[in-house]
């Protein structure tokens, strides 16, 4: 069962530069930050707020690392902008499975490393009226 957003992803050209408009307009401050090899994207997640079911929300933002990653050629696509929304749940394998069987495509046959140790899977947007939709399981040390 999806119980929160966990986070809007936002692609940008350069992390630094956003992470400080964002501290700056609306006084967010990085609550982590890492590189995702995997994904091939350096990220910053701004918390928002705390949730009544033990998570946050957050904004997600991704520079990428490399010009093949799927952040890299959506910015070239689209330019800079929300990339995709996510969505918390407390079992990720259990969603993506009940989700598939209601005929939308799941992006990844087993999720995969996210955020802070998550646990996530993507979604189809064009199954999902063209919305590129993550499914979350946070990590409960963070």
């Amino acid at each position: 069962m999806l119980t929160r957003i966990d986070h809007i992803g936002i692609a940008c050209f350069d992390l630094d530069k956003t992470v400080e408009f964002y501290r700056a307009t609306y006084g967010f401050e990085v609550f982590h930050s890492e590189v995702n090899e995997e994904q091939g994207v350096r990220e910053a997640m701004l918390k928002i707020n705390d949730t009544s079911d033990g998570g946050a929300s957050y904004l997600q933002l991704l520079e990428p690392t490399r010009e093949d990653s799927t952040v890299a050629k959506w910015l070239a696509k689209n330019g800079e902008g929300v990339h995709h929304i996510a969505f918390g749940t407390a079992d990720v394998d259990a969603d993506a499975d009940a989700i598939r069987g209601k005929g939308v495509r799941v992006l990844y046959d087993e999720p995969r490393r996210g955020s802070m140790g998550s646990r996530i899977t993507f979604l189809h947007p064009k199954d999902c009226h063209g919305v590129l939709t993550e499914l979350v399981t946070s990590n409960p040390e963070h």
